[in-house]
This record gives C-alpha cells, structure tokens and sequence, in this order.
C-alpha cells in the first residue's frame, strides 16, 4: 500500500477537525474523513449533490461511499446513483486493533492494548448481505481495506468492568494493510477455500474458512445469489453446494 498516500490524507483530514470553521465534519468520524481523502485528496470533490443524495466522493462521473457500518442505509442511495453512475462502496474492516478505554468519570485513558482478534475480509459478510440485490448490478463495486486501528471505547458498559456492551467513540487508521475490491462474480472467489472439495456442505465450508456456521450459511446465500456457486441436493438434512464454472 501507498504509505505516504494514507499519512497525506491523515493530515489533511485531521486538519479539518482542528478547524471550527470547517463544514462537514462536524458528524464525522475520523476514520471517515482519512479514508475520504485518501481515496480523493482534492476536496472539492467531497460531499456533492447528486441526483438528491450527497455523495462522499465524486469524480469524473464516479461515485465513492465510505461506510464503515449499516449498509442497508445506502439502499435508496444506490437505487438511484446505480442508474446513471458506477459506484464503489467503501468498507473499513480492522486488521490488527489496538484498544483505548476512556474513564467517563474523569476522561482518563488507559495504555493501549493489542487486541488478539485479527481481522479479515470474511468481517464484511453480514453488511454484504444487506446489499446482496445489488451484487450483480455491474455499475457496483465494492471495496474491502484491511487498516490498523486505534480504537477508543468509553467504559459505560453493564458488565462489572464496564467493557462489555460498552460504547465506541472513536476509530483511528493508522495504517492500510490491504484493499479488495470485489466488482464482478468472479472476484469473490477469494471466500472460496482453495483445497474445497466439491460438493460440500455448510458445516464443512465453516470448517475451512474457520467461520461460525452462521456467517458460513449467510456467506454461502450470498454466493448463491451471484452465481458462482449452486445448491446441488441434499445429504441428510444438510445442503451440498458446487463451484460454478466460468
């Protein structure tokens, strides 16, 4: 990855935040803003109108969404933008994460902690799922980046250490490990385990990707719906799958 890209638009972003007089950023996070100019440092590109919807980015009749979360919220977005212009969704996804807790008492913060939980792009099945009707649309891309990321949670959680179903304040890249971008139907053959054997089941795909079985089925809905794999029959009670041919 281009490092001195990603340290550009980590100042130019956090230049804004510093700037009261700055419009747009106020709502923002800042994982948002750095990821916005590192995709488009010019920021009269930066949230336009088009076709009734702000923009994150557009360029050269090129729409880019950056969405850290919540993909069902850009469905009326794309309903629209997909008729006109390509889009690329954007999705951040932690690859290594380092933890902060903020003491909401007296705003101390503890010494980082390396998180042991290691991310990859198998961590945007669940918000692929909420735009599956639009994975075959061809003006549609999206794009997964690995980052490192300093996280800052606050400690008002309900368990005894107050971390449990705590709150997120804030996510900080600081740096880009990898990026995907999955455009056509072949592109996502990397959920595909090289050494499958076809057909195989659910439980069996959980086991080579060391996946929950729940993230498996939906990943394997999806799959199914894009057409590079197909149900092929039963055994037992479970369904057997094959890789398509292309």
């Amino acid at each position: 990855m281009d490092d001195q890209k990603f340290m550009n638009a980590h100042e130019k972003a956090l230049s804004l935040f510093e700037d009261k007089r700055s419009i747009g950023v106020y709502c923002e996070k800042k994982l948002h803003a750095i990821l916005k100019f590192y995709i488009e440092p010019d920021q009269s590109c930066h949230e336009l109108t088009v076709n009734g919807f702000i923009a994150d980015i557009f360029k050269n009749n090129q729409i880019y969404e950056i969405q850290t979360s919540s993909f069902n919220k850009l469905r009326k977005k794309l309903d629209t933008y997909l008729k006109d212009y390509p889009v690329t969704i954007v999705f951040p996804i932690a690859y290594n994460k380092w933890l902060y807790w903020i003491d909401e008492e007296n705003g101390e913060i503890t010494k980082k902690r390396k998180s042991p939980k290691q991310g990859s792009y198998f961590d945007s099945i669940k918000e692929l799922y909420k735009i599956k009707m639009y994975l075959n649309n061809k003006n549609l891309s999206v794009c997964l980046v690995l980052m490192d990321i300093e996280e800052y949670r606050i400690l008002n959680g309900w368990s005894n250490d107050k971390k449990k179903g705590s709150s997120r304040y804030e996510r900080m890249p600081i740096r880009i490990e990898n990026m995907l971008t999955l455009s056509k139907t072949s592109d996502f053959k990397v959920f595909l385990p090289y050494n499958i054997d076809t057909p195989f089941t659910s439980r069996q795909y959980s086991e080579l990707t060391k996946i929950n079985l729940k993230n498996a089925q939906i990943l394997l809905n999806i799959l199914t719906y894009i057409g590079l794999i197909k149900k092929s029959g039963k055994i037992k009670n479970s369904i057997l799958y094959e890789i398509n041919s292309y």
